[in-house]
């Protein structure tokens, strides 16, 4: 039952001969007051609980482990009804937190300095299992949602699972349920042209986050397979037909002689002339399934300057959560391992994005 939306939810009860306010009732639990145990939906008769316990689930993934960095940074290896597994990262910061969640259990996008992207794609999360990391977070860290930045940075392409992802957006920020602002929610993506397209004529529309990788096409197209098919004019075409409320995240990953000299820079700032953005840097986090190493420091700043002297705003992200593998692209877990743990991508994130004003 989690991941419905109260018409549904409606539309399921109906077919039980309950009135439509028992909906009303059951969708304030679940995502309002967060109350998944019948027994205490304390609103609603003993007898309609009893029977709606026999019939409906009110399951969340199963938290099969936590690991705690040294920073507060935690990682959770979730369970799924049929065996699978992901991860979501719980991030603390002194005025905010941020919850970076998955989408899809592997991913085929398969971006060559993501560790995630070498395993493919496994299938896709229901809005029920998206929603569901949200919660299951919420329901440890009680009150939480109030002060929560939710990133859709983890395992998977959310564009390549459009409908669940944005039923589950719909869901976290619906005023009478979850009530998480569009406002603190960023979709981060490859570079999906449809979805772009698709997601510029929602009714509720979050944050974007793009992860670039570089400002040549030849280039992108090594590093970011999706843009053999879609282009950076097209992906840059998309961006634009967004509404934007203050600008569009561009992430960046540095790669020691890839795309970290200086003609990138400014080609990089040429590409992003006139465009309502910031570009958010992001050290590669070296894995042996990974063919690239980390751009130096000196390389990083320089590069930074340089976006500073064409009037780009660029941003160096620490990293957080290293010490247990919750980091940007770091995480990979075999399935075959004795922990059967999932991957971890976080596509570009690496520390808590800038609230939204």
């Amino acid at each position: 039952m989690i991941g419905l939306d109260q018409e549904e939810i409606a539309a399921l009860l109906a077919e039980t001969g309950q009135p439509p306010y028992r909906a009303r009732q059951l969708y304030a639990s679940i995502y309002r007051r967060q109350v998944l145990e019948w027994e205490r939906m304390t609103d609603l008769s003993r007898n309609f609980r009893a029977a709606a316990a026999e019939r409906f689930s009110l399951e969340l993934p199963v938290l099969r482990e936590l690991q705690a960095a040294v920073d507060g940074t935690e990682k959770f290896l979730l369970g799924l009804h049929d065996g699978q597994a992901v991860e979501m990262v719980f991030i603390p910061e002194p005025k905010r937190d941020t919850l970076c969640i998955s989408s899809q259990v592997g991913c085929p996008a398969a971006c060559r300095f993501c560790v995630t992207g070498t395993l493919g794609l496994k299938r896709n999360l229901t809005p029920g299992e998206i929603v569901g990391q949200v919660l299951l977070c919420s329901r440890r860290k009680a009150g939480i949602l109030k002060r929560l930045n939710l990133v859709f940075m983890g395992m998977g392409e959310p564009l390549l699972n459009y409908d669940a992802v944005m039923k589950a957006i719909r869901l976290l920020a619906d005023p009478q349920g979850m009530a998480i602002s569009p406002r603190r929610i960023t979709l981060s993506t490859c570079g999906i042209v449809p979805g772009l397209h698709r997601l510029a004529r929602e009714a509720v529309i979050p944050l974007l986050a793009v992860s670039l990788g570089s400002p040549d096409d030849a280039v992108r197209s090594e590093l970011i397979p999706v843009n053999r098919k879609w282009n950076l004019e097209s992906l840059l075409e998309a961006c634009r037909a967004v509404p934007l409320r203050k600008w569009i995240t561009f992430e960046y990953t540095l790669l020691k002689g890839v795309n970290d000299r200086p003609e990138d820079a400014r080609a990089l700032a040429q590409l992003l002339r006139r465009f309502p953005a910031k570009v958010n840097l992001i050290p590669l986090h070296s894995h042996p399934a990974l063919p690239y190493e980390p751009s130096g420091p000196e390389a990083v700043a320089r590069f930074q300057e340089i976006l500073f002297q064409h009037d780009v705003s660029a941003f160096l992200r620490r990293s957080r959560g290293e010490d247990i593998q919750a980091a940007c692209g770091q995480l990979a877990a075999g399935q075959s391992s004795a922990r059967s743990a999932a991957a971890f991508s976080c596509q570009g994130f690496t520390g808590a994005p800038p609230a939204a004003s």
